[in-house]
């Protein structure tokens, strides 16, 4: 990196300064390549990937970076602490190495929980493991989901991951949406309460060098999709508000951009039918960005669209998945980036193709006052953060940091506390005979004796995941999707079990479940929201208490989740178990 011999180089001044400074340094194309956020993946050890393979495409690391001017980078591999921080300083050299030696800014979507979905987590990665969202949701607790972000802050700063694409605020009304377990539930005032909580554990009290920045997500509000598809797909591109309740979904993200959020990202879907608004994806709506966002709400952060809304994507078998550009699918690439620019947005995530930004501003067709509007937004979050400073990591603090042993305390923690006791009685009496299914025997083996069938054992523990149809291909495969009630097989083979012997049925719940069979047959019935198995069974056996509400309804039958409107939370016909339900039959161990 050059000298400070700049203004825009020189800490002391306005950041105001600062950016209009190194903007007047800048050309077109160095301007053009901040609008564009890319997915990278990482080799194992560290190593740049630069010729990307894999079920979904990455960015090449030295060509965006060298060539297309990009500095906002999105992490997509699920790398240790040592390489990982090891290949953000060599991302880092690579950029100080540049004309103006603009730093890389590097996000990440959520690493602490148990989904490892490309689309929308990664594997942590060495992270202390946490519940999902949704089990934050359960317990209903600001501190507790502050003093989590507080360790999302920790372990990402650690490894020079600075900008977080999460949380988010979204109410999962919808019970089949395949995205539950990533909001704070259904409840309206627990989700505006956390998902605030959230970015000031995320940020702290100021926007720093000590900070991670957080990107409230997905404005203005996923969660209502038509038949509870995503819209991720074009089967899921809807978002339906039977109740007339686009406004208390809205509403919701009030608390976090209160709390001083440093970006926002909308969602894909095409609002159906809401007065006021066109009918296409949320941030090609200049009414729902430059409008209700900006003008209504004050937002004058980091706009980034959701990932993949400029170019089709072709998947390792040939076919194409299209860009998610709902109501604008007739418009070519350079009519996308037109449309989005002027909704208002600042930034295109999960694309690097600046070339075709930069030809439409030499074609006249984009003004460089608009580039310098969005850029200036990318380097005024940098310079905050304090990027240019100091871009790099202390590779031995990385190490020491990712995964501390009291932060992988605190996670486990949290798994049992969210647990909910939906049905049915616990703890386990100490010294049975215990039959397990989805549990490892050895960790089981800790709590009791174990035994190898149903008709020797005392009792059973059985965890299962909430139903959902698989879909056979990519990227559909990676969501679980369709009907939340088990197939006929399952149903009848758990049945079977549980007139056996005493069975404790734990499900994890990443979104809402129909198991009537289970609360009738169930010794007790659980549900966990990402849990390990010695969590699950210190709750069963009375050395933790489980201490969640349920955060979204469990309705009774698919009839009621078919006739639910989907922007209603709650108030499905005769749920089998309601928003807030716990049950009260809870016993001291050993009783």
């Amino acid at each position: 990196m050059l000298g400070r011999m700049f203004p825009y180089q020189d800490p002391a001044r306005p950041v105001g300064d600062r950016v209009r400074d190194l903007l007047g340094r800048m050309t077109v194309p160095e301007k053009a390549g901040l609008l564009f956020h890319a997915p990278v993946a990482v080799r194992p050890d560290g190593g740049f990937v630069e010729d990307p393979a894999g079920p979904l495409p990455t960015a090449p690391t030295t060509e965006v970076l060298r060539d297309k001017n990009l500095r906002c980078l999105s992490l997509m591999a699920p790398v240790s602490a040592g390489p990982l921080s090891r290949w953000h300083n060599e991302i880092q050299r690579l950029a100080a190495h540049s004309r103006l030696g603009i730093p890389v800014l590097v996000s990440s979507d959520p690493r602490h929980s148990a989904n490892d979905n490309p689309l929308t987590s990664v594997a942590s990665g060495g992270c202390s493991r946490w519940p999902e969202p949704l089990g934050f949701g359960a317990l209903a607790d600001e501190h507790a989901v502050r003093a989590f972000a507080e360790t999302v802050r920790a372990e990402y700063a650690a490894v020079g991951i600075r900008l977080a694409l999460h949380p988010m605020a979204d109410l999962a009304t919808e019970p089949r949406w395949c995205r539950t377990s990533g909001t704070f539930g259904a409840d309206p005032d627990v989700v505006a309460r956390l998902a605030a909580a959230y970015v000031e554990g995320l940020q702290g009290n100021e926007l720093g060098p000590d900070s991670v920045a957080a990107m409230v997500k997905h404005w203005p509000g996923a969660g209502p999709q038509a038949g509870g598809e995503d819209a991720h797909f074009a089967s899921g591109k809807d978002q339906v508000y039977p109740d007339g309740r686009y406004d208390e979904h809205r509403a919701v993200f009030r608390p976090a951009l209160a709390a001083g959020a440093a970006a926002v990202m909308p969602y894909y879907g095409r609002p159906v039918d809401v007065p006021g608004l066109a009918g296409v994806g949320f941030a090609f709506d200049r009414e729902v960005i430059a409008g209700q966002l900006r003008r209504d709400e004050g937002f004058d952060g980091l706009v980034c669209t959701d990932f993949g809304l400029l170019t089709d994507v072709t998947l390792p078998d040939g076919s194409v998945w299209p860009a998610r550009a709902w109501g604008a699918e007739d418009l070519d690439v350079a009519g996308r980036v037109l449309r989005l620019l002027d909704a208002g947005v600042d930034q295109f995530g999960g694309e690097w193709c600046p070339d075709v930004l930069v030809g439409l501003v030499e074609a006249g067709s984009v003004p460089e006052t608009r580039l310098d509007e969005s850029a200036g937004r990318v380097l005024a979050l940098m310079f905050r953060l304090g990027l240019f400073e100091n871009p790099y990591v202390d590779e031995t603090h990385a190490v020491a940091t990712v995964g501390r042993p009291d932060f992988t305390a605190a996670g486990a923690d949290a798994q049992r506390r969210s647990m909910v006791l939906l049905s049915g009685s616990l703890p386990l009496h100490r010294g049975i005979r215990l039959y397990v299914e989805g549990i490892d025997p050895a960790v089981a083996a800790r709590y009791t004796s174990i035994v190898d069938s149903p008709a020797e054992a005392d009792a059973a523990v059985v965890r299962i995941d909430a139903p959902y149809e698989p879909r056979p291909r990519l990227p559909e495969a990676f969501f679980h999707q369709g009907r939340l009630d088990l197939p006929r097989e399952a149903s009848d083979r758990l049945r079977a079990l549980m007139t056996t012997v005493p069975t404790v049925v734990d499900v994890f719940l990443d979104r809402a479940a129909v198991v009537p069979e289970l609360a009738e047959h169930a010794a007790a019935l659980l549900a966990d929201f990402g849990a390990a198995d010695d969590a699950v069974l210190d709750v069963v056996f009375g050395h933790a208490k489980a201490e969640g509400r349920l955060p979204i309804e469990l309705p009774s039958s698919m009839a009621a989740v078919e006739a639910h409107p989907e922007d209603r939370p709650g108030g499905t016909a005769d749920p089998l178990f309601p928003l807030g339900h716990v049950s009260g039959s809870v016993r001291p161990a050993g009783t």
